[in-house]
């Protein structure tokens, strides 16, 4: 399912325009995996989530874990293709996969909140 916002509330920054949401076990286990790209703006929301890996991924990402709430927990930038695993992130409920970079310009910080519609 696609077409939801991730914004940045305190900010108002745009982290994804265009979300998929992946809820079956299926997507939640393969996540971006076998993908060859993740255009700008768009994003890949795992929910329920708290651990993500790097295997098969073919680029790097950005991943903003978020509690129930939609605040951020922990933010990784650059995660590198092959990389490994980010593990469990204590109090995490859900991950924002974004295409690398995509949370430079955005100073998010532990508890911001993230408008997801």
């Amino acid at each position: 399912m696609a077409g939801r916002r991730a914004v940045h509330e305190r900010t108002g920054k745009v982290l994804a325009e265009d979300l998929e949401l992946a809820t079956s076990l299926v997507a939640l286990t393969a996540g971006l995996m076998f993908r060859r790209t993740l255009e700008p703006g768009r994003g890949l929301w795992l929910n329920p989530c708290n651990g993500i890996h790097m295997m098969f991924m073919r680029f790097p990402i950005d991943a903003v874990f978020l509690d129930s709430k939609e605040r951020v927990r922990k933010v990784y930038r650059r995660l590198p293709q092959w990389w490994g695993m980010v593990w469990l992130v204590w109090g995490a409920r859900s991950v924002l996969e974004l295409p690398s970079r995509s949370t430079e310009a955005i100073d998010l910080q532990r508890g911001d909140q993230i408008v997801i519609s």
